[in-house]
C-alpha cells in the first residue's frame, strides 16, 4: 500500500459553525474522487507553509459521505499558527491536502441496522457528525444517540447542522446537550461531559451501555478515559468503544525510548536507519538520544508521511522490518498493531543498530 499524498485543493466555501471556529469546504475534482473517498471518521492533514516553516495539522472530515464535497471544522487555538491562518483563508485559496486517513470510522451497511453512541467534547464533534450524518441518511434503521459538551449554547460548533440533523430523523437520533458555564434544564447536563455524567445517563435509562452496537468518543484525553471507564462499569465491552484523542493534556512523557537511545549512543556516535517509501529505499544517519526518526528523516530532506508529530493522528505509521525502534508515547496504534511490528515514526528511535522501517507495509 502506497503511502497516502498531498494533492491541491481550492477552498470552495468558508462559514462559521461557531464564534471560534472555521469550517473549510472543498470541492473534490473527478480525477481525484478515488484519492479523496472516506469513511465517516476519518480525517485530512492540510499543509501550509506559513511564515515560511511547513506546518501541517489534521481536521477530522464532518461532511456526510454521500456529499459531493469534503468539510472540515478548524476551532481557532490561543497560539495557533494553523487555526489562526486558517481563520485568514478566502475561498479560491489553495491549500495541499493529504487523502483521508484515520481508523475511528463506522463501516455503513444499508441492510444492517445499527445502534450508535456518540460522546463529543469541543471540536471533537468532527468525525462524530460525519458518521452521525452518515449513519443517519444510509442506514434507514439505524438510531444515532449524541451526547455532546461544551462551555455555553453560543460555542456549541455546527449547532444548526446538529439541530437540523435532529429535527429530520426526530425518531432515529436522540440528543443530549451538556453545557459547562450554562445553567441546563435537566440538572445532570451541567458541567463537563464526564463518567458521571454518563452514569446519571444511565441510571435515569435514558441511556443502555450494552446495548449499543459501538461507543465513538472524541475530544480531550481526560475526557476520553473517564468516560471509557464508566462505560465499562456500565458492562459495555471495551472491544467496542472507539475513542480519538485531540489533545493529550500535560502528562508528561515517559523516557523509556530516549533511554534505551542512549544506551545505544553509548555504542555509536550515529545509527544508520533505512526508510522504504514508495517502493524505494533511502538510508539516514540519526543520533537516537536527541532526534526522533522523523526528525532525523526531516532534517535529511526526507518527506514522510506525518500530521500531528504528537503520536495521535497515526498518519506516520511504518512496519519495523529489521531491528528494533522504541516509542517515546504512543496513542493511536492498537496492541496488535504494536505485536505486529508497527511503530510510529514521529515517536520512534532506534534501539541497537540496523533499523529498517517500511512506510508502505499495510
Amino acid at each position: 500500500m502506497a503511502a497516502p499524498k498531498f494533492h491541491t485543493l481550492a477552498i470552495a466555501d468558508i462559514r462559521q459553525p461557531s464564534p471560534e471556529s472555521t469550517a473549510l469546504k472543498f470541492d473534490i475534482p473527478e480525477d481525484l474522487k478515488a484519492d479523496f473517498a472516506f469513511d465517516p471518521g476519518q480525517y485530512l492533514t492540510l499543509r501550509a507553509t506559513i511564515n515560511g516553516e511547513d506546518i501541517r495539522r489534521s481536521y477530522s472530515i464532518c461532511s456526510a459521505q454521500r456529499d459531493s464535497h469534503l468539510e472540515v471544522g478548524i476551532k481557532q487555538v490561543d497560539g495557533g499558527r494553523f487555526s489562526n491562518f486558517a481563520s485568514e483563508l478566502k475561498v479560491g485559496d489553495t491549500l495541499q491536502i493529504m487523502s483521508p486517513q484515520g481508523r475511528f470510522t463506522a463501516s455503513i451497511d444499508i441492510e444492517a441496522p445499527h445502534n450508535y453512541l456518540l460522546l463529543a467534547a469541543g471540536s471533537g464533534i468532527t468525525p462524530c457528525l460525519s458518521i452521525a450524518k452518515s449513519v443517519l441518511e444510509q442506514e434507514p434503521d439505524s438510531q444515532i444517540t449524541l451526547v455532546y459538551g461544551n462551555q455555553s449554547t453560543a460555542t456549541v460548533m455546527f449547532r444548526d447542522d446538529i439541530n437540523a440533523l435532529k429535527d429530520r430523523y426526530t425518531n432515529r437520533m436522540r440528543l443530549f446537550y451538556a453545557l459547562s458555564r450554562e445553567p441546563s434544564d435537566l440538572d445532570f447536563l451541567n458541567g463537563r461531559l464526564s463518567g458521571d455524567m454518563v452514569a446519571a445517563l444511565a441510571d435515569k435509562q435514558l441511556i443502555d451501555p450494552a446495548s449499543f452496537d459501538a461507543a465513538y468518543i472524541c475530544g480531550p484525553q481526560e475526557m476520553i478515559e473517564d468516560v471509557r471507564q464508566s462505560l465499562q462499569r456500565l458492562e459495555m465491552d471495551d472491544a467496542r468503544i472507539k475513542v480519538e484523542l485531540f489533545t493529550t493534556g500535560d502528562t508528561p512523557k515517559p523516557q523509556t525510548a530516549r533511554k534505551a537511545a542512549a544506551t545505544t549512543a553509548q555504542d555509536a556516535e550515529g545509527i544508520e536507519v533505512a526508510i522504504i517509501l514508495d517502493g524505494k529505499r533511502n538510508s539516514l544517519q540519526m543520533d537516537p538520544e536527541s532526534q526522533t526518526v522523523l526528525a532525523a528523516a526531516q532534517d535529511a530532506g526526507l518527506d514522510l508521511p506525518f500530521s500531528c508529530a504528537g503520536g495521535m493522528c497515526c498518519t506516520c505509521r511504518c512496519k519495523i522490518i529489521q531491528g528494533e525502534a522504541a516509542m517515546d508515547v504512543n496513542y493511536s496504534l492498537q496492541d496488535w498493531e504494536v505485536e505486529a511490528g508497527f511503530t510510529l515514526a514521529c515517536q520512534s528511535r532506534p534501539v541497537g543498530k540496523d533499523l529498517v522501517l517500511d512506510f508502505d507495509a499495510s
